[in-house]
């Protein structure tokens, strides 16, 4: 067999079996993500507020990465939510506007999502919010 056709089937045997060629890395220990509504920029110590005292916010902040530029796709709950964990524009969505807490759920569970991608890396998830 010839050089280059052997340089092309290890080629193709190495791009077929990724984990021979993608080192193992460790996920970081944790992900905290607080996503609240009506929470300016400025409105945490971590980011030069002054007025009301926020010390645990501002240590997760100092032991961990923080984020200075970022988008919304809408300025409201529901669906700035469903962007967050689907990655889609939520107004190309019916039925994802404003909802109420008893709602019916508006992502199918057989849909990729944000914590189930973190999940196949080893991460568990969590949430929290106000319903």
């Amino acid at each position: 067999m010839n050089k280059p056709a052997l340089h092309l089937m290890l080629a193709l045997a190495a791009a077929a079996c990724p984990a021979a060629t993608t080192p193992q890395v460790k996920p970081p220990k944790a992900i905290v993500m607080i996503y609240a509504d009506d929470l300016g920029y400025g409105d945490v110590g971590c980011y030069g507020a002054k007025g009301i005292p926020t010390p645990s916010i501002d240590k997760l902040a100092k032991q961990g990465v923080r984020f200075t530029d970022a988008y919304s796709t809408t300025s409201v709950c529901t669906p700035s939510r469903y962007a967050l964990f689907t990655g889609e524009y939520p107004w190309r969505k019916e039925g994802t506007g404003i909802l109420p807490g008893d709602a019916a759920l508006i992502i199918d569970t057989k849909k990729p999502t944000l914590p189930k991608m973190l999940q196949s890396h080893g991460y568990k998830t969590y949430m929290v919010g106000k319903w």
